[in-house]
């Protein structure tokens, strides 16, 4: 399942400048999801996104990544990831709202996510977005000193799977830095005690991506927008995580 990679270490500097990066990133995301509400339009989202990170002094790092036309991503419902903002689509009540965010200052990235609701949801889409954000909680807590990638891809499976729900297979969280998108890849499942070890200064942004229904998805015309293939409800969090000699440290505590 890993292929070999060589994992940037981060030094001491780069940590304090992704700290800052992942801070806007995690400040920005928590200032739109607060004004998550029936009736917004996911373009509105998107322009409160762009508008945040720019009074920050910092650049939304989707927009015109590998052609990316927005800044923020706004998946809703059977939506897992990538969906694009439009003046024409709009929250409604009873919907799950999936906001990925990420930011580059001064040279360095921040990227966050988090599911949030839009007035009152059901029952099932709650629990769905709870296992979720748990499961990201269970990676985090493998983010230590010589444990290995698979101890942290198997505590998101292991945590999905015993509440009866399925991690998305096809997209997978990663190594960030100056990049967005660094070695390693990091699948939300996998063996335990596989794959490379974690070593201080690692820096990983750890995404569960669960559905409700089958792992299975497919991406619409757009080419971006991801949705299950059984049109039941995705749930998706990220944090940037760096590993420490005392232990994990989340570098976008507001996501």
């Amino acid at each position: 399942m890993f292929r070999s990679a060589a994992i940037d270490i981060k030094s001491p500097k780069e940590l304090t400048l992704l700290r800052a990066a992942g801070l806007a990133a995690s400040e920005v995301l928590a200032f739109v999801a607060a004004r998550v509400a029936p009736g917004v339009s996911t373009a509105e989202l998107d322009e409160l996104a762009a508008s945040e990170i720019s009074r920050r002094k910092g650049k939304p790092a989707f927009l015109g990544y590998r052609g990316y036309p927005a800044s923020l991503c706004v998946s809703i419902n059977d939506e897992v990831v990538h969906g694009i903002p439009r003046k024409d689509r709009f929250v409604r009540e009873g919907d799950i709202v999936g906001l990925d965010f990420g930011c580059v200052l001064k040279g360095y990235y921040g990227d966050c996510a988090v599911t949030v609701p839009a007035g009152r949801i059901s029952d099932k889409a709650r629990r769905l977005m709870d296992v979720t954000r748990e499961s990201l909680g269970k990676a985090i807590e493998q983010m230590r000193q010589d444990r290995r990638l698979g101890d942290v891809s198997s505590a998101v499976q292991s945590h999905v799977e015993a509440a009866g729900f399925s991690v998305v297979r096809e997209f997978v969280g990663h190594g960030i830095g100056r990049a967005l998108h660094e070695d390693p890849a990091v699948p939300n499942f996998g063996q335990p005690g596989t794959g490379p070890r974690l070593r201080p200064g690692m820096v990983l942004a750890l995404e569960p991506m669960v559905n409700e229904g089958v792992s299975d998805v497919k991406v619409l015309g757009d080419q971006w927008t991801a949705v299950t293939c059984d049109g039941a409800l995705s749930a998706h969090f990220e944090h940037m995580v760096a590993v420490t000699e005392d232990g994990p440290e989340i570098l976008t505590k507001n996501g």
